[in-house]
């Protein structure tokens, strides 16, 4: 078993890294100890699929030999059976064979006198060198080691050095993010009750109460007689009040015009309470309120300004010079009978009540819209089909109403988007990223927009997702928290916490985690409903790790592997708990 001797702690300096030979190749090989490295992180990282390999050593005065020259390439090579952990701390077996290799970039260095282009190593002084390269991750490195390969060359000698362990690699703990990618439905707008009015406007004639001859047969007074008519006996119409507002128009004495006003209140509810009555209705007083405006000058300038007559700028300046309000009706008295459209087409408009009943409409019942939507389902609209099929946890049942909302109402986007959500619900991706590319297809929708990110996600394509929830940030929360799932991925662990603000879960707890705060990632998990599922614990033992707390571990991993007994494997080898290797519990 040959020993290379690493000084553990993060970051390692650990002897022997890369080179070959002193005043020869021999000497070097056999001092390579004496060169210093510290490699950071140690144990190696995946991030954003990648890792990062960062290597800061130093060759030793008088070590390189001058007509040397080394050349170094670094792998992170898989070794099986964890057998790094098996074995004595920073041990490599001399019939050391590894599983998978992936090569990195090589680095050449020579001495004073050798010819060539590498970096210099002078022989009196020595010096400092630093490495880096970053490789995509491939599965096997999770159970790996960083190896470093060197090749001296002197004159027309070359020397392969043994291979030589420099870290370990590679911590996975971002591979833990779970799928939950939050897909949406559509919601409907049902109103079980609803408020309505029905208006009418009754006509009087000059300085009096009585109706205008022939005004009750004006279409807004005959629909009124027909809405009372129609809902005398419909239980869903629920009247609620009639709110009048009765006005007098402003060519006669102040106090003689608010009188009439009150007057032509009291005579539209008299005509109102005898319309109830004839359909049996509630007519009491108590469900009326009259409001009496006595002269109506605002209205006499809306309609002004509203008519063709042609002096009506005229009229209204010459009114303008008299705050006055008894000269101003005098005015008006005056110019009424000078000018026929003001007696004719412009005060009679202002003697009136205007009349608002209003009404609540009440809605099916809930059994009504379940029963309907089985045997009716063309007879209801389309918010009564997407309610309906809230009124059932069973997912076909909310899936046949869905489809049946989709072929009665074909160009509401929601009912398409709703076949979509369920599908997502039954693991049937293609079938669900087609129904939402057809809502889309049929309006262009911020949910729909976020559920074929969901997709393109859990398809591998995180570019395509991104870009998608760019363009749904209206759909809701849901979305950043989607770009908070790519982020983890995408190894932006800050965006990733930015994203999640006001989500909780395990996601949640894992970004805080990777991004160095493990005490936030711990407070996250334990306010999370993941927090008793085997990835819960197993994610509240490593957060326990990273806080040194064994107990933490012990516990938590005891309860991820009754739950999950493969989690048991995993732990035996997973890097996260190297210092507790040996007191795992499991």
């Amino acid at each position: 078993m040959k020993r290379s001797h690493l000084r553990g702690a993060a970051p390692v300096v650990v002897a022997a890294l890369l080179i070959t030979g002193c005043n020869g190749l021999g000497k070097m090989t056999k001092h390579a100890e004496t060169i210093k490295y510290t490699v950071d992180p140690n144990p190696l990282i995946v991030q954003g699929d990648s890792v990062a390999v960062n290597v800061r050593g130093t060759f030793p005065a008088k070590y390189f030999a001058k007509k040397a020259t080394v050349e170094v390439t670094p792998s992170i090579d898989g070794i099986g059976e964890m057998m790094l952990l098996e074995t004595p701390e920073n041990e490599v077996p001399e019939n050391f064979v590894a599983t998978g290799s992936t090569a990195l970039k090589m680095v050449g260095f020579q001495g004073e006198g050798a010819a060539g282009n590498y970096t210099v190593i002078p022989y009196e002084s020595g010096k400092d060198y630093s490495y880096s390269d970053k490789v995509a991750y491939a599965p096997g490195m999770e159970h790996s080691a960083l190896m470093v390969k060197m090749l001296g060359k002197q004159g027309k000698k070359e020397k392969q050095f043994p291979p030589m362990k420099v870290a370990d690699g590679v911590i996975t703990t971002p591979y833990l993010v779970k799928s939950d990618d939050k897909v949406i439905m559509a919601k409907d707008a049902f109103q079980r009750i609803t408020s309505h009015t029905q208006n009418l406007q009754l006509n009087y004639n000059v300085a009096s109460d009585a109706m205008v001859a022939g005004d009750a047969k004006d279409q807004d007074v005959k629909d009124m007689q027909a809405f009372l008519k129609d809902n005398a006996k419909n239980p869903n119409i629920v009247i609620k009040g009639v709110k009048i507002d009765a006005y007098a128009s402003p060519e006669g004495e102040v106090d003689m015009n608010e009188g009439l006003a009150n007057k032509r209140d009291k005579a539209a509810m008299r005509w109102m309470q005898s319309e109830l009555g004839k359909n049996k209705l509630a007519k009491g007083d108590s469900l009326f309120v009259g409001v009496s405006h006595g002269e109506d000058w605002t209205g006499f300038e809306r309609e002004l300004n509203a008519s063709s007559f042609a002096d009506k700028d005229l009229v209204l300046r010459v009114l303008s010079m008299y705050p006055d309000v008894n000269k101003r009706e005098s005015e008006i008295k005056n110019m009424a009978a000078t000018y026929t459209e003001l007696r004719s087409d412009i005060l009679p408009k202002l003697r009136r009540a205007e009349v608002a009943l209003n009404y609540d409409r009440v809605g099916k019942t809930d059994e009504q819209l379940t029963s309907m939507s089985r045997t009716m389902p063309d007879s209801l609209n389309v918010e009564e089909l997407l309610f309906a099929a809230t009124l059932t946890q069973d997912m076909n049942e909310q899936l046949r109403i869905f489809k049946e909302t989709e072929r009665v109402h074909p160009t509401d986007y929601r009912a398409a988007n709703n076949v979509g959500y369920i599908y997502m619900q039954q693991n049937k991706l293609a079938e669900a990223e087609a129904q939402f590319t057809k809502a889309n297809s049929i309006t262009d929708n911020p949910i729909s927009t976020n559920n074929l990110g969901a997709c393109a996600r859990l398809k591998g394509d995180r570019k395509k997702a991104a870009e998608l929830y760019a363009k749904a940030g209206a759909a809701g929360p849901e979305v950043k928290y989607n770009q908070g799932i790519v982020d983890i991925q995408n190894g932006n662990y800050s965006s990733a916490n930015s994203n999640f603000s006001g989500s909780n879960g395990l996601n949640v707890a894992l970004a805080k985690t990777l991004s160095g705060d493990a005490a936030a990632g711990q407070r996250a998990l334990e306010a999370s409903p993941d927090k008793d599922t085997a990835e819960g614990h197993y994610l509240m033992a490593i957060i326990g790790a990273r806080q040194n707390n064994g107990d933490m571990v012990k516990n938590n991993l005891a309860l991820a592997v009754q739950k999950n007994a493969a989690l048991g494997d995993k732990a035996k080898k997973d890097l996260e708990f190297r210092a507790f290797k040996n007191d795992l519990g499991i």
